[in-house]
């Protein structure tokens, strides 16, 4: 009887702690199109780890890099029907809808990366972050991938060069109208395919960060790398709006503030991270020619000419620059 009963006690013993269990955390999906060696990804894995700490499990954010939940325009889709919840995306999508968002591929904007990282924390980047909910999501934070440099199959010397060349670009309207005006043919392609569409001549070039053209090879294929800095590539932090509404406000602020401070602490990091990639590719033996907006000619003040009457907010980042 009374080891009935110290069983009876157990049970309800038990059944007491099972009632004081926290919700089981449900588990959200990030999406972003780098490999996993990229810095995006590195702090993607960074941010989710962080958030789940901090939040003691109740959001857990698993990260799927390299395209594993569709090209970005699939992703944004799926971020605004809540059917993934976070996301590293290029502002590619962004621009193509809202021609605003294209502000920040203006080339030259930027003289380096901690220039670059400035305008992105700057009223500009501020504005197009609260405006994102028009797309149906919640704006965390801006981040790029360094700056853009330029990678060829053959050699190139002058601007000239590159007239006729098949550039891979992504699919955005600012990016591709330079390419445009240089007398290059854009080639929009997705990250994932670009690797062999290089190797085997599908593509004659490519506008890509040094990161990117050592951390996957292009380097291997390449006749010239040329050392442009030429246009900021920027990176959006974004959550779904359907999904952000059902966080509390406590993990609200959790997630925004850890999102906000390790997106920031990434492009901090991408001056030596391109410093240290351009050293790399400089003792391979390819060459490396470094340019400046001169080298470019007349294409980018025609660019400007045209992207002012587009885009608004062009003129106002124009502004933020010079200051």
């Amino acid at each position: 009887m009374r080891l009935k009963s110290a069983l009876l006690g157990l049970g309800l013993g038990a059944l007491g702690l099972v009632t004081t269990l926290p919700a089981q955390a449900e588990q959200y999906r990030l999406g972003l199109i780098t490999p996993p060696p990229h810095q995006w990804t590195k702090t993607a894995e960074a941010i989710a780890a962080e958030i789940a700490e901090a939040t003691e499990g109740r959001v857990e954010i698993l990260v799927m890099p390299s395209g594993q939940l569709g090209n970005e325009a699939r992703m944004l889709q799926q971020l605004q029907t809540g059917a993934i919840d976070f996301a590293l995306l290029t502002a590619a999508e962004f621009a193509n809808r809202d021609a605003d968002y294209g502000v920040f591929y203006a080339p030259f904007i930027a003289d380096d990366a901690q220039d670059a990282a400035r305008l992105l924390r700057g009223e500009v980047a501020g504005t197009l972050l609260d405006r994102m909910d028009n797309f149906g999501l919640h704006g965390l934070a801006w981040g790029m991938a360094g700056l853009r440099q330029i990678v060829t199959s053959g050699p190139v010397s002058s601007v000239a060069d590159l007239e006729g060349q098949r550039i891979r670009t992504v699919p955005l309207a600012p990016e591709m109208a330079f390419w445009t005006g240089l007398g290059a043919a854009p080639t929009p392609m997705p990250l994932p395919a670009l690797y062999d569409a290089f190797a085997n001549g599908q593509v004659d070039g490519m506008q890509i960060d040094h990161e990117g053209t050592w951390n996957s090879g292009y380097w291997k294929h390449a006749g010239t790398v040329i050392a442009s800095g030429h246009m900021i590539f920027p990176m959006a932090a974004v959550a779904s709006g359907r999904k952000w509404q059902t966080l509390s406000e406590a993990d609200r602020a959790t997630v925004s503030r850890i999102f906000e401070t390790r997106v920031a602490g990434m492009v901090d990091l991408y001056g030596e991270i391109d410093a240290i990639n351009l050293a790399r590719l400089q003792e391979t033996g390819v060459p490396v020619i470094e340019v400046d907006r001169a080298w470019f000619g007349p294409a980018v003040e025609a660019w400007y000419e045209s992207w002012r009457a587009k885009a608004p907010l062009l003129a106002d980042l124009e502004a933020e620059a010079a200051r």
